[in-house]
């Protein structure tokens, strides 16, 4: 790993209007985020690994190169006026290199950490986050000496790559745990540093989106309540619906954790709920967030809006909810199974379609989302799950 050292200080200037703005990563979040700063008048500029990325239909260009091309980083980065991420897995150096180069916001350190979820548990732990009982493991041994130490029910994940339940493993759930299952899990996921957590009696997760200007201003925006199906976010819906005292509570862990990691531009706090009333972070992501797609619909400022904002070092937006408002993926096993209706989707009063121009569907890709607006959430919620519904006839919604 390179030093950091060399990296300058950057001034927390303001980036205005009619500057440039480069993404490292050309997913639908660095698409919709790219909307947004068109929108207001800015110049982007993409890096991917594929040329034909979502993001590509809507920048002004494309610089192919995978996560950990510091070269193609480089490039990205010259004459940037400020670049940022809608990736977390980006190589270390590559993030170095840009920053040398331009501001990058949220910064080298912060992303090191929340993207090992090693690092990052062990971060939140120190620094006083509520987290449930868990273990970082680096062998089979610390994971034989885990399980029982945690109760015998355990979440294995991978500390580098994971998500969408990719690089997962649960032991103890369908059968007691014993030292050949333990081993097994240990196997499935490639035998590699990971963190075991307890498994916790859960009511509900809720995420928190925070954001942070260099100029050290910071707003959360309401909870979010998040239903996932195959560790796969199925649907989202604002307001949460939670108690005003821990509503608070869970704006404020956002707000402190975003300022405790010195992020300028935006974090999203995943928060376990118990059935005890206990908020404990799950996991973090410094981004714009799946679960925050209604923003767009339901608050004065859409994430996508905050984090132009927050990177170009402009006053942070109203993060107040104006209207409830839910959202539902749409995955790349709908396209597979037949033909999808849409008229009959759009059909519903309140929806919006958000596809997001990939080109090969897949089981479990996020292939788009139906949004909608209601006089509540539960309105919100049941108008995207009939879209869905009548999206897809009769058959069975993936």
């Amino acid at each position: 790993m390179s030093s950091f050292s060399d990296i300058p200080q950057q001034n927390p200037t303001i980036v205005h209007p009619g500057g440039m703005l480069a993404i490292l990563g050309g997913g639908q979040l660095g698409r919709m985020t790219a909307m947004a700063a068109r929108t207001m008048g800015y110049h982007v500029r993409v890096m991917d690994p594929e040329s034909a990325c979502p993001a590509s239909y809507v920048v002004d260009e494309t610089i192919v190169g995978r996560w950990d091309d510091a070269d193609a980083a480089r490039r990205l980065a010259i004459g940037a006026d400020a670049v940022t991420l809608e990736i977390e897995q980006i190589g270390v150096d590559a993030l170095a290199a840009v920053a040398r180069l331009a501001p990058l916001r949220p910064g080298v350190e912060p992303v090191r950490i929340i993207q090992d979820k090693t690092l990052q548990k062990t971060w939140l732990a120190e620094h006083g986050f509520p987290v449930g009982p868990f273990r970082v493991i680096r062998s089979e041994a610390d994971l034989q000496a885990a399980v029982p130490a945690l109760g015998g029910r355990v979440f294995l994940k991978i500390g580098r790559g994971g998500y969408d339940g990719r690089g997962q493993a649960r032991i103890g759930f369908d059968a007691p745990a014993n030292r050949e299952s333990v081993a097994e899990a240990w196997k499935a996921i490639g035998a590699r540093p990971a963190v075991a957590e307890q498994a916790l009696d859960l009511d509900c997760e809720i995420s928190v989106m925070a954001a942070r200007s260099p100029s050290g201003e910071v707003r959360a925006y309401p909870a979010a309540r998040n239903h996932h199906e195959d560790q796969i976010l199925a649907w989202s819906v604002l307001p949460a619906g939670m108690p005003a005292e821990l509503e608070s509570r869970a704006e404020s862990l956002a707000a402190g954790i975003v300022a405790g990691l010195g992020i300028e531009g935006l974090l999203c706090v995943e928060i376990f709920v118990t059935r005890a009333g206990e908020l404990l972070v799950n996991e973090l992501a410094p981004r714009p967030h799946n679960s925050y797609h209604e923003s767009e619909r339901g608050c004065v400022t859409s994430q996508f809006e905050q984090l132009v904002r927050a990177v170009c070092n402009l006053p942070l937006g109203d993060t107040s909810l104006i209207a409830p408002a839910a959202i539902v993926n749409l995955l790349g096993d709908l396209w597979l199974d037949g033909n999808l209706d849409f008229p009959a989707a759009l059909a519903v009063p309140g929806v919006r379609l958000h596809l997001y121009e990939k080109l090969t569907p897949r089981a479990g890709r996020k292939m788009g989302h139906i949004s909608a607006t209601g006089a509540t959430a539960d309105e919100a919620l049941a108008r995207v799950l009939e879209a869905k519904r009548r999206l897809t006839g009769s058959r069975p919604a993936a």
